[in-house]
């Protein structure tokens, strides 16, 4: 029956569409903390340790069973207050799929390979697409394209939306579309002004030879103070001061 949730095999035929939702905004976070570190300081280890923590989540939820999966037990949890909302599993399972094919891909690619390149970063952005739509809008895109498929049976849907048919207007009126547009248009003309960059560029040219200056000083002061720390040897003995003076430090 479908209208309670089976919740005690391995293949539940219904699942809790606000876990999963949660489930979705703890892996995106995750996600794009390590893709701005991959992206913006070139360190790809936290993207390597994700993308097989992501692996093995979704291995479960499919192969094993979701009760099992890290990140829907603690969205479970965290939405544990709020009245569950059921939608067929069936779709939910061919979306994971798809995640867990591009799981596989980054292992592949990152883990395995240490690939850097332009198709990490489609397979990372088209990732984390699937879960900011997930966890931002309630809309799983991998579920949509199961619907379509031939032969596929709808299933309970997030927000009935196989079924619900908004009506004319639910979506705004062209009067809030046009406060939008204005909006994005009047923070691209400020944005410059805001940002500063050609001000402060053009009110200290020298800065950046400045800073530079500075922190080569600070690169010798520190190697200097590395050569004349006195070895643990010397000070046992009490020759601190001729170990110095042999290797000429004050």
């Amino acid at each position: 029956m479908i209208d309670r949730p089976v919740e005690s095999g391995p293949a539940p035929a219904l699942l809790n569409e606000r876990a999963v939702r949660a489930a979705a905004g703890i892996l995106f976070l995750f996600a794009i903390v390590a893709f701005m570190n991959a992206w913006l300081l070139g360190n790809f280890a936290p993207t390597r340790v994700f993308v097989v923590a992501f692996l093995v989540d979704f291995a479960l939820r499919i192969f094993v069973s979701p009760r099992l999966s890290p990140s829907l037990i603690v969205g479970q949890w965290l939405v544990r207050r709020q009245a569950p909302e059921y939608v067929g599993a069936a779709q939910k399972r061919f979306a994971w799929s798809i995640g867990l094919a591009l799981a596989l891909a980054m292992l592949y690619l990152v883990v395995i390979e240490r690939v850097v390149g332009p198709l990490n970063l489609i397979v990372c952005a088209l990732c984390l697409l699937l879960l900011f739509f997930e966890t931002a809008f309630g809309i799983c895109l991998g579920c949509i394209v199961y619907e379509r498929l031939p032969g596929t049976r709808r299933g309970p849907c997030a927000g009935q939306a196989c079924d619900y048919v908004p009506a004319p207007g639910a979506g705004g009126t062209p009067v809030q579309g046009l406060v939008v547009v204005a909006f994005v248009a009047a923070i691209g003309l400020v944005a410059p002004e805001v940002a500063g960059e050609n001000r402060s560029s053009s009110a200290n040219p020298a800065a950046p030879a400045a800073i530079e200056s500075v922190s080569a000083s600070m690169s010798a002061e520190a190697a200097e103070a590395a050569r004349c720390r006195v070895p643990a040897f010397a000070k046992a003995i009490g020759h601190e001061q001729m170990w110095k003076l042999h290797n000429h430090c004050n």
